[in-house]
């Protein structure tokens, strides 16, 4: 018996809803021959490459889906995007104090780190001095600390002259002279 024309699964033809072609197979033979076209060939599943097993469980040993140290994360990650130097840099400037010590901070502040160099300020020029004396012990302790390679030179800046120039606009000279009295 056949249902009426106008039940499901019927296409009013009376003829039913598996005779009819099916859309997706269509485009699945669409694909296909569009792909034969490019020249690419179909591999059939026995000839495919079967997946690689997983390599054994081993106690104790880090598989990949471990939880790790926060440290061990970052330093990964710094050393696969190449941003060794960049971090140096910045523990350089931002750990000025504990690589040179109190003293020495106290008086001296890196202004700029350009390659391998250290541009340091002093505020007095005995201060420049014993800095400048300082200077190949401050290297090695860099090395230690922070790799081999990443401070090679430090240069020494004494204390800025005033400036007597005061607003936005001034003008060339020699500037003030006898003006004390």
């Amino acid at each position: 018996m056949q249902p009426p024309a106008d039940a499901p699964g019927s296409n009013g033809s009376g003829q039913e809803e598996n005779d009819r072609p099916d859309a997706a197979r269509e485009q699945l033979n669409r694909m296909r021959q569009a792909a034969q076209a490019r020249g690419n060939q179909r591999v059939p599943a026995s000839r495919r490459k079967q997946p690689r097993k997983a390599a054994p469980f081993i106690p104790g040993e880090y598989t990949g889906r471990d939880p790790q140290g926060l440290g061990k994360v970052f330093t990964r990650f710094v050393n696969e995007r190449g941003w060794n130097s960049p971090v140096a840099v910045g523990s350089v400037i931002s750990r000025w104090e504990e690589l040179v010590g109190p003293d020495v901070s106290a008086h001296c502040k890196p202004e700029s780190f350009s390659d391998t160099t250290v541009q340091v300020r002093c505020d007095s020029t005995a201060w420049a001095t014993q800095l400048r004396l300082l200077r190949q012990t401050l290297i090695e302790r860099f090395d230690a600390e922070l790799g081999p390679g990443v401070v090679t030179r430090i240069e020494v800046i004494g204390p800025a002259a005033p400036n007597w120039r005061k607003g936005l606009r001034s003008v060339k000279g020699r500037g003030p002279r006898d003006t004390y009295g």
